[in-house]
């Protein structure tokens, strides 16, 4: 698989101090939380985690990606939603993965239509590109 060229549109920058147990903030000052392991990881769980701000920024991204294809397509998708669930865990290999299951709830279409946008929304979403090949993403209609 090859890289991909960007004409880049927009760079976020964050910074993190103290990795899994500290802070990050983007260089903006529109994100500043704290983050720190979660209880079932051993840590105090009192801040937000890295899979959980992935979480975050996939199922957004992955919202916007549907629209894009809902508009191409015609399709009514007011009122939907998409759920990222990311999991980490350790590798065969001895570090650690991600694994992410992306569920949308599409009230407003059939099953099979629901089916067809998330799968059309998947090779759309930069999430999903970047993530396609390296780890496991499972798609589902709620």
């Amino acid at each position: 698989m090859s890289i991909q060229d960007i004409a880049v549109a927009y760079t976020a920058v964050a910074t993190a101090t103290n990795g899994r147990d500290g802070r990050v903030a983007s260089d903006d000052g529109k994100l500043d939380v704290v983050v720190n392991p979660p209880k079932e990881m051993g840590g105090s769980g009192a801040g937000t985690n890295p899979e959980q701000l992935f979480a975050a920024g996939y199922s957004a991204c992955f919202q916007s990606a549907l629209g894009v294809v809902a508009r191409q397509e015609k399709a009514d998708i007011s009122g939907s939603t998409v759920t990222a669930a990311v999991s980490i865990g350790k590798t065969e290999a001895g570090g650690f993965g991600l694994e992410v299951a992306l569920t949308a709830t599409i009230p407003n279409v059939d099953a099979a239509t629901a089916q067809a946008l998330i799968e059309k929304a998947h090779q759309v979403c930069p999430y999903s590109n970047a993530t396609r090949g390296n780890i496991k993403v499972e798609l589902s209609v709620a």
